[in-house]
């Protein structure tokens, strides 16, 4: 039994994500696109990932008006984001937006409100977030 006990440990191990992954992670994100907050949400947050659990990423950030769309930015945050060892899911929600759906139940800032860990946390007066590199080909790390 002991061999089971260790090779579940191992596996375990290699569930979650390491502190350095999401470190590097969020400060990419910081960096180039300067979000209001980025929360880990999800099976990563709560210590249920498995071998195929990707990390989930809550970004805060307000959206400009008439510059593209929700989706771009998701992408452009996405590309900023290769060559992270870990498969990441990033989802995009204004500060009114979340405020809004923390404390409605099925939508995703619930979840990211109730178990949610928050990795980086900036001033709340940030105008915009940055579009980073949305047309070009962003940053590989």
């Amino acid at each position: 039994m002991t061999g089971g006990m260790e090779s579940r440990k191992i596996v375990e191990v290699a569930r979650m994500v390491t502190e350095e992954t999401l470190r590097v992670a969020t400060d990419r994100l910081v960096e180039q696109f300067r979000p209001q907050q980025v929360i880990r949400f999800g099976s990563q947050a709560r210590g249920t990932a498995d071998a195929r659990s990707d990390v989930d990423l809550l970004v805060i950030c307000p959206i400009p008006p008439g510059q593209g769309s929700r989706r771009a930015l998701m992408v452009a945050m996405d590309r900023a984001l290769r060559g992270v060892e870990v498969a990441t899911d990033v989802i995009i929600l204004t500060p009114e937006e979340f405020e809004r759906d923390r404390l409605i139940p099925g939508t995703v800032a619930r979840p990211a409100w109730r178990e949610g860990r928050v990795l980086y946390a900036g001033p709340r007066s940030q105008p915009l977030c940055n579009r980073g590199k949305i047309s070009g080909r962003g940053s590989r790390g």
